[in-house]
This record gives C-alpha cells, sequence and structure tokens, in this order.
C-alpha cells in the first residue's frame, strides 16, 4: 500500500498535558515519579493560538524528562480550562493514559501512593497466563492530581523492549506508550496506520477480573491494539472496550486549554504532503493552518493540530 511509505511518523517527540497549575504539576511528578526539569518556558502570540486553536491565550510550558521520554505541562495562565469529569470510567472516550515504566513495582506502587494520588485500580495487577502477549505484566492505574489517568506497568523479562530490562538502579525507567480508548479499532487504524504510517506492534485481548480490578470496571474486557512509529520509542495503545460498551465520546467543544487535553506531538517527516492527505480523508484539524515557527529556540519548525477519529488531539511537528 502506497500510503504505507510515502508518509512516515518518525517518532512521538512528548506528550502535553494541559495542567490547572504547572508548579502544582511539576512538583508531582518530579517528586513522586522522578521527572527531571528540562525547561520553562511561557508563550503567547497568533502562532500558538493557530497552533492549539484557541485565542488570546498565554501558555506556560514546562517540559520533563524520565529517562528518554518527555512530557509537557501546558498550562493557560489567562484562560479557566474546564476540569475532567469527575466520574470520568476508563472506557470513556477521552480516557488516555502514560504507561510508566518502573523496575520494582512493589516499590514504586508504594511512592506513589505516598502522594495524594487517585487509584483507579483496587492495587497493581498481574496479567493472568492465559493472556499470551501481556502474561507476567503488571500494572497499576491511578490519576495525577489533574485527574490525568497514569499507569505504573512493569515488564517481566520476556516482554516488553529491550531498553527497560538493562541494569539500572533507577524506580522508574521512562514511558512505554500512551493508550487511547476508542470506539473502532477498525477507523482508528485507518488513521494511525494507514493514514500517519504508524506499525502495528502487539494485540491481546485482556478480560476476567485482572482487568475489572485493574480499570475498576465490573466485567472489563478490552481488545488492545498496540502501535510504533517505525523508529521505535513511545508507542500508542489502541483500547477497544467490549464490555462494558463504549462509554461517553469527546464533547466536540473540549479546547487544548481544558484540562481533559493529550496531545501526543508526533514527529513527521513531511508536514505539508500529511496535512494534505489528512484533508483528503476529512480528518479533524484543529490549527487553521500549518504554523510556522520562526523563533530558533522552538525545537520544532513547523506544527499543526489534529484530531483522530474519537477527538484525540495529536500534534503534527516538523524539526
Amino acid at each position: 500500500m502506497s500510503s504505507q511509505t510515502d508518509v512516515q511518523v518518525q517518532r512521538i517527540r512528548a506528550i502535553g498535558l494541559t495542567v490547572t497549575n504547572c508548579d502544582r504539576s511539576w512538583e508531582f511528578y518530579t517528586q513522586a515519579l522522578a521527572f527531571e526539569l528540562v525547561s520553562d518556558i511561557t508563550v503567547e502570540g497568533q502562532d500558538y493560538n493557530d497552533l492549539e486553536g484557541v485565542t488570546g491565550a498565554k501558555i506556560r510550558i514546562v517540559t520533563l524528562r524520565l529517562g528518554d521520554e518527555l512530557i509537557e505541562l501546558m498550562e493557560y495562565i489567562n484562560i479557566q480550562g474546564k476540569p475532567i469529569p469527575r466520574d470520568s470510567q476508563s472506557n470513556d472516550l477521552w480516557f488516555q493514559h502514560l504507561a510508566i515504566v518502573v523496575s520494582d513495582m512493589d516499590r514504586a506502587y508504594a511512592q506513589v501512593c505516598s502522594f495524594p494520588i487517585q487509584p483507579i485500580s483496587v492495587a497493581p495487577q498481574t496479567i493472568p497466563p492465559g493472556n499470551e502477549a501481556s502474561a507476567g505484566v503488571r500494572a497499576f492505574k491511578f490519576k495525577d492530581p489533574d485527574g490525568h489517568d497514569l499507569e505504573l506497568i512493569w515488564f517481566p523479562p520476556d516482554k516488553g523492549q529491550d531498553k527497560w530490562h538493562q541494569n539500572t538502579n533507577r524506580l522508574f525507567l521512562g514511558i512505554d506508550h500512551s493508550a487511547i480508548a476508542i470506539s473502532n479499532t477498525e477507523q482508528s487504524l485507518h488513521f494511525y496506520r494507514d493514514l500517519l504510517g504508524m506499525q502495528i506492534d502487539s494485540h491481546s485481548l485482556n478480560w476476567r477480573a485482572t482487568q475489572a480490578r485493574m480499570d475498576n470496571l465490573p466485567g472489563a474486557e478490552v481488545k488492545i491494539t498496540g502501535l510504533r512509529p517505525a523508529q521505535g520509542g513511545v508507542g500508542i495503545e489502541l483500547l477497544d472496550y467490549l464490555v462494558p460498551p463504549k462509554g461517553r465520546p469527546i464533547p466536540s467543544d473540549w479546547k487544548s486549554s481544558d484540562i481533559a487535553t493529550v496531545q501526543v506531538q508526533i514527529i513527521v517527516s513531511d508536514i505539508e504532503q500529511i496535512v494534505d492527505k489528512l484533508r483528503q480523508h476529512k480528518v479533524q484539524l484543529v490549527s487553521p493552518r500549518i504554523v510556522q515557527f520562526a523563533d530558533s529556540s522552538q525545537p520544532y519548525k513547523q506544527g499543526c493540530l489534529v484530531k483522530d477519529p474519537d477527538g484525540h488531539t495529536i500534534l503534527l511537528l516538523t524539526q
């Protein structure tokens, strides 16, 4: 298929989280999860407003690193964003978690529990042997101070990327993937695989009591498809809930300044070509144009914010 070759997602650069208060989130991520500060900048002006699809915004962006991976905490200083609904469930389509890899689940779990987190999982869960793709993986889901979904994940020796099995004295190792709730696997694969050129690297069906305790959803049964860019690194997991059925859709009026917003920043080789292709396939563009950044201090040259079929936001960038 030619679309596999003419557009290539090179890698996921960072995951952006809209937060209520950068200082509070910075403190949580650095103290509870051992992220380290990379930069702290404040931006405003037409380019950023067009990029994010908002008007008159002044945005503080704190970039943090864990291992090889980056997150950006984005605080809209002069816009009051809508909070994440308090009754959010793992099958609501705005659900999106960051999977943080740990070298020792019990120690990591004890550490995060010493902070004011909101647990989703009852306790760390071990995927049972019957699930070949994920057997032995341990995971614990919880929420950060704003209600963003996070997951601690531990991989047994035969699972996960090689980088997670290097000898290290670090407890928190990096980010393996961002998982998103979706309404239809084929529809999402059309977007992420066929249009963006990501590659499938895993399939599994997670169910029974373990998944129910992990997601705090009785009877949970979820079809999971893992995708990665050609260059590896952070992936995207598609979570297609079969039981309970799909939760609520992402409201169409949610903006980048609303706290539920998580932006996966994807470096692409040719942004003009890919945006043109997405337009032809009626993909929703949030940015009214491809924004050119003249400022050399920016880590990227061009950007355009788009929405996947369920409304998750993807920031396409060229460096």
